[in-house]
């Protein structure tokens, strides 16, 4: 693709990111962080971008105008959906403005169609719907060493997906990281909903929405995401050394987590937000060590088995 095509991809995900007008201001501030950070990749400047989307300077038919090809034009509507998709099912607003996406690129309906099903698919099979309790239930001892090593592998193999070209296995990061949290409270005798889990990931500051933008944005931008064939194998090392960001914030959010629910919830808000800062700039020293271990998981993985992956994680 050209920076062209590229700045429209971006363009139509930041649409994408605001379209129902309900987003937390924190979650804002997370898109507008992730923008600065990604400024000048690939000769698209992002806070430009995010300033022209919040003043609304441009439009949809601006973006479909700079989509020339069929590629880019289909990555464009799958980046829009998982946008969509990534902090749950799509509002009615999303969902109006998806049809016009697919309508103003002239897209194939039942292609979009299967696309946004199997994406609606990821974004719905995230936890159990057990109601939550606020006291832990009798439970076994945990087993700490068995649960620092599923923490482990749940960092690698989001490590992992990150190194795909698929969008729909970047999306497939956020229910793996929330199915680990939810995993965590369980084994300390705590039943969760998706709700709490949402919440306990969002006090200590990651949002849904601005974490797909950043993974999907530096594949986009380091020319990873949407290749096919040997796509992988030509970018995976650059794009792990370049980022490497889900490894990070897996193993961070598994072991704050972890920190949280077997002291009782008594953590505040504050100190949530502090350690998860700290265990991310740890998840980021390991991720150099584990990088061979990320590397080959991503070359064993099929990207045509992500929704069954995620339902039996």
């Amino acid at each position: 693709m050209n920076p062209s095509e590229t700045r429209a991809i971006v363009t139509l995900s930041l649409l994408a990111a605001f379209v129902d007008g309900d987003k937390h201001e924190r979650e804002r501030a997370e898109i507008k962080r992730i923008a600065e950070g990604l400024s000048q990749a690939d000769g698209v400047h992002l806070p430009t971008l995010y300033q022209d989307v919040l003043m609304k300077r441009v439009s949809l038919p601006d973006v479909s105008a700079a989509l020339l090809s069929s590629e880019s034009r289909q990555l464009a509507y799958e980046m829009a959906v998982c946008v969509c998709d990534a902090d749950g099912a799509q509002s009615d607003a999303e969902r109006l403005f998806l049809a016009d996406v697919r309508s103003s690129l002239g897209l194939d309906a039942e292609q979009a169609t299967q696309f946004t099903a199997q994406a609606e698919a990821l974004a719905t099979a995230s936890v159990a719907s057990t109601a939550p309790t606020a006291t832990p239930a009798a439970t076994s001892t945990v087993d700490e060493a068995a649960l620092d090593q599923s923490i482990l592998n749940a960092a690698i193999l989001n490590g992992a997906l990150e190194l795909l070209p698929e969008t729909l296995s970047t999306m497939a990061i956020i229910p793996l990281q929330m199915k680990l949290v939810y995993r965590i409270g369980q084994a300390h005798g705590y039943a969760l909903d998706s709700g709490h889990v949402k919440d306990f990931i969002a006090t200590v500051g990651v949002g849904l929405t601005s974490q797909y933008l950043e993974q999907a944005g530096r594949k986009l931008l380091g020319g990873l995401l949407g290749k096919v064939g040997g796509g992988l194998l030509r970018g995976v090392g650059q794009q792990a050394v370049s980022s490497g960001m889900s490894f990070a914030t897996t193993y961070a959010l598994g072991h704050v987590a972890k920190r949280y629910y077997g002291g009782g919830r008594t953590l505040s808000t504050q100190m949530l937000k502090d350690a998860y800062a700290s265990v991310t700039k740890e998840g980021q020293g390991l991720q150099v060590r584990y990088l061979p271990a990320i590397q080959e998981k991503a070359r064993t993985l099929d990207p045509t088995q992500i929704l069954s992956m995620v339902r039996g994680a």
